[in-house]
């Protein structure tokens, strides 16, 4: 693997919270070989000149679904398999174009996908797949409309758009849970309360019960990894980490008392605010029925507020942005209300430091620091000060570095190359 050199660059590395100017950072064999004068070793290297830049880590997403091209999950599932997968790839590009080099995705993406953009068949930010999110008769991840006729099952286990398939019982449930390990899954995804985006399910439900929760807890830690569990309430949430669920997604209904539950159990939280709000602008337009556009306010009235409570109650809090169809261009606005509540820097760290603790890579993603894995993003400017430098579609960031390779470079995607 080639040796590359970043010139004359300002640092911020968002574990230690400290910067350095007019630095070198020197790149091999996929890692961070030296911050601050050059090897000798690095005699022939090649030199990026990025005087006034400042370098950051690759940002990580902790909740996409790389395949919902559609905002109706429902009609996503129903499109043809190839369509489906066709309509990923300006999603995975537009991704790496903002500069996220990792995304979890929350369901949805098959060891396939995963495959061909981790192996650079195709470009787009490394996968850590879930596979298809775990949902029960009715409950977030199960799209049929009512009818009188459900002895049909969901269709959903073989469809490429299908963020979720249907699994009830705590046999079932170890099965399904080895099923997606066995697939490629990262860890698990299930859906333990309601959902905006669900037909059937109000936020206020639980989901599964606490025997199938614990069977696939027991599952994921069998095979070294973890559950995350979708829920929004302070009664879901409860259940789920009693359960022994390490990360929840969303909890925009979460009270005190079960924000320091989390904090005393050191299982995280993955909020997704930016989402909410784009929906509620657009999700008429997007054909959103109403049921769903009063769930939706209602968890978005109060999120920034769950946001504000976790942050004073100690919980790891890191960056999702959840966007689906037409809204994934938006994934980055999730920076602007995280710094809105938690300040710039906080807002860098949950996309970087403390998403890779979540993702158990603490110390090899998420740092500017030498022996980590050059996954790195270079800013036009300091984004400490001014968080808008990160928004939109990647206009501020000329080069994106993954695993020591140039994906992007003058502003543009480079073509991909695999050996």
């Amino acid at each position: 693997m080639s040796m590359l050199i970043l010139e004359g660059v300002n640092v911020f590395d968002p574990a230690t919270k400290k910067r350095r100017t007019n630095v070198n950072v020197c790149i091999s064999q996929g890692k961070i070989s030296a911050i601050g004068d050059v090897p000798v070793s690095f005699a022939n290297a090649r030199r990026m000149h990025l005087p006034g830049r400042t370098v950051l880590p690759g940002f990580i997403d902790l909740h996409v679904h790389v395949v919902a091209s559609h905002t109706n999950l429902g009609a996503n599932a129903l499109m043809p398999n190839f369509l489906a997968a066709l309509k990923t790839l300006p999603i995975l590009r537009g991704m790496l174009n903002r500069g996220f080099t990792t995304v979890r995705d929350a369901g949805g993406a098959d060891f396939g996908m995963c495959e061909a953009v981790n192996s650079g068949v195709l470009p787009g930010p490394r996968i850590l797949s879930s596979g298809k999110a775990l949902s029960q008769t009715g409950g977030h991840g199960d799209f049929r409309q009512r009818n009188d006729r459900l002895d049909d099952a969901c269709g959903c286990l073989g469809r490429q758009g299908a963020i979720a398939r249907v699994v009830d019982g705590v046999d079932a449930m170890r099965l399904a849970v080895r099923e997606e390990i066995l697939k490629g899954a990262s860890q698990i995804k299930i859906m333990a309360s309601g959902g905006v985006a669900s037909p059937n399910d109000p936020i206020s439900n639980t989901q599964y019960s606490e025997e199938e929760i614990r069977a696939a807890v027991q599952e994921a830690e069998a095979a070294g990894t973890y559950v995350m569990a979708h829920a929004y309430t302070s009664r879901a949430i409860r259940r789920a980490v009693e359960c022994g669920v390490k990360c929840i997604e969303h909890g925009n209904l979460i009270d005190e008392e079960t924000a320091r539950l989390l904090a005393k159990r050191g299982v995280a939280v993955v909020p997704t605010l930016a989402t909410l709000e784009r929906l509620m602008e657009q999700g008429s337009a997007l054909g959103f029925p109403a049921e769903s556009l009063a769930k939706i306010d209602g968890a978005r009235s109060v999120g920034r507020q769950a946001l504000a409570l976790m942050a004073r109650e100690g919980v790891t809090v890191g960056f999702g942005s959840d966007m689906l169809g037409e809204l994934h261009a938006f994934q980055s606005d999730e920076f602007a209300v995280r710094a809105e509540i938690l300040g710039n820097v906080e807002a860098i760290r949950s996309a970087t430091c403390v998403a890779a603790e979540i993702t158990r890579e603490a110390g090899l993603r998420g740092t500017v620091s030498v022996g980590a894995i050059a996954d790195l993003v270079v800013i036009d400017g300091d984004p400490v000060e001014d968080i808008s430098l990160l928004l939109g579609q990647g206009e501020h960031i000329p080069v994106v570095i993954k695993a020591g390779v140039c994906v992007k470079e003058a502003g543009r995607l480079l073509e991909v190359v695999t050996e």
